[in-house]
């Protein structure tokens, strides 16, 4: 059976602390967040912005995140101010935010794994085995 897996990768600003964290962390601080979305899929399907079922899945519909806070993406926001109460401001619960709202703009049947690194060093990844 086919498979195609395509990777893009985009980056924005934001700003975040985590609550109750004691220590540097929990106080209100930037990252330059580098992200890399992961989609599989055994088939092809059309977008939004193309008829034909040529793609995985558009790269626009991957890549949100990057927008500026005021057009729906995280770029120069306050993370704790954007995402919903259930998702503290930890990398690991930015990339299941990302995933999250990420898997409701690809085709069914698409998996995603989603990678968030908040310094050249340090990553998480995510990726939901029942997707």
């Amino acid at each position: 059976m086919p498979r195609w897996k395509l990777t893009t990768e985009f980056t924005f600003d934001s700003a975040h602390y985590i609550k109750d964290y004691d220590g540097p962390c929990g106080r209100m601080h930037g990252h330059s967040y580098r992200v890399q979305v992961e989609a599989t899929s055994n088939q092809l399907h059309p977008s939004e912005h193309c008829p034909h079922p040529v793609m995985v899945a558009d790269f626009r519909s991957l890549r949100w995140a990057k927008k500026d806070v005021t057009k729906g993406g995280l770029d120069h926001g306050v993370l704790n101010e954007i995402l919903p109460p259930e998702y503290e401001t930890t990398a690991e619960m930015i990339a299941k935010y990302i995933y999250d709202v990420t898997k409701k703009r690809v085709p069914e049947g698409v998996k995603l794994k989603v990678r968030v690194s908040e310094t050249t060093n340090s990553w998480v990844e995510y990726e939901d085995d029942d997707s």
